[in-house]
């Protein structure tokens, strides 16, 4: 009997990762979930296993640091996994001033959002393009397409996931391997709350659920799309951008980012 094929989800604990976690497991995945907070993911794991009684693994992971990936990967070869998806769901944001932020806590965002998604997915592809099958789900976000006065470090960093998935999808055409990048809006998750920007505008209007979000991403990596922004509204935004003036980009985004 042929062994059922492993993804490896990072943040899964909460929002669009443990909705994702949801959908592979529905589809028969073996499922290996990492996040800093081992008990909420030991909770997910029963609801999982008597759901879809697929086989799920919890790692604690603290990709915010910069061995967290590295780690990470050793905790994956120490328990002899071999992961054929690649889910870097693990993000975090931060709202204020670049200048009134600390800077440690921007850079430990940069090395989660971007340093441990790249070192993530340069120690698991190699392994998927000799077997000549595999795939990477990169959750991004709209921020990518703008520039984000008062969330600036956090903009720039989505604007680096969609930038490296999408180059990274073209250079696998072909190889066995899916590489794509999930950009959603503003989501009904914990994300809003913990980035001290659920008083914000940008959060005040309409919103998509994780669930939504996350099954918009998994059927768009299942079709091959290398950038799937979730929603009608999203895209339509998304394009304007490319055509307004940038200052009035700049203008829209920094209201969006202030509170009411």
């Amino acid at each position: 009997m042929a062994s059922l094929r492993t993804v490896l989800i990072t943040g899964a604990s909460s929002g669009i990762g443990r909705a994702l976690a949801h959908l592979f497991a529905r589809d028969g995945y073996a499922l290996v979930l990492a996040a800093r907070r081992l008990e909420v993911l030991r909770s997910l794991q029963v609801e999982l296993t008597t759901t879809s009684r697929v086989p799920v693994r919890c790692l604690r992971a603290d990709l915010s640091t910069h061995d967290g990936a590295d780690l990470l990967h050793a905790d994956l070869l120490r328990e002899g996994l071999t992961i054929d998806v690649l889910v870097n769901n693990a993000g975090v944001g931060m709202q204020g001033a670049f200048v009134q932020l600390p800077l440690s806590d921007q850079l430990q965002m940069m090395t989660l959002n971007m340093l441990s998604l790249t070192t993530l997915t340069g120690l698991l592809v190699p392994g998927m393009m000799q077997r000549r099958h595999g795939g990477v789900l990169n959750v991004g976000s709209t921020a990518a397409f703008q520039p984000g006065p008062f969330m600036a470090v956090y903009y720039a960093t989505k604007a680096y996931v969609v930038s490296f998935s999408e180059a990274l999808a073209d250079e696998l055409d072909g190889s066995g391997v899916v590489v794509s990048c999930l950009a959603p809006g503003p989501t009904e998750t914990s994300f809003a709350v913990t980035a001290g920007a659920n008083r914000s505008r940008l959060f005040q209007g309409d919103v998509m659920t994780a669930a939504e979000v996350a099954r918009i991403g998994y059927d768009g990596w299942r079709r091959g799309k290398p950038l799937v922004i979730a929603g009608r509204s999203n895209r339509v935004k998304q394009l304007l951008t490319r055509v307004l003036p940038r200052r009035y980009v700049r203008d829209a985004v920094r209201r969006l980012n202030t509170a009411e």
